[in-house]
């Protein structure tokens, strides 16, 4: 699996690169089939200001994910549950049909 991280309006550090990988690369155990998830980390003129978007194609639909948090891990963390629960969501209905 790809992960393709990109940050907006500052330069992210190796730690927090790192962090997104670990978190990231743990959706693959969810979807065989997931080739590559594009990270988008960037900075919000609002008091919860870091925000994240996680996207992803699995099972045939384009699956996107966005939160803010006050930091960038938090945000991280919050949005690769809820692509978890999402990805697990489309699994189920693609199966039950």
């Amino acid at each position: 699996m790809e992960i393709r991280v990109k940050s907006l309006k500052f330069d992210a550090d190796q730690k927090l690169l790192d962090y997104v990988e670990k978190k990231v690369s743990k959706l693959s155990r969810f979807c065989d089939h997931l080739d590559e998830v594009d990270v988008t980390l960037s900075l919000l003129n609002e008091p919860d200001n870091k925000e994240v978007k996680i996207q992803t194609r699995a099972y045939g639909q384009d699956l996107l994910i966005e939160r803010s948090a006050a930091t960038f891990e938090d945000a991280v963390t919050i949005a690769t549950d809820l692509m978890k629960e999402k990805i697990v969501r489309t699994k189920e209905k693609k199966f039950e049909a």
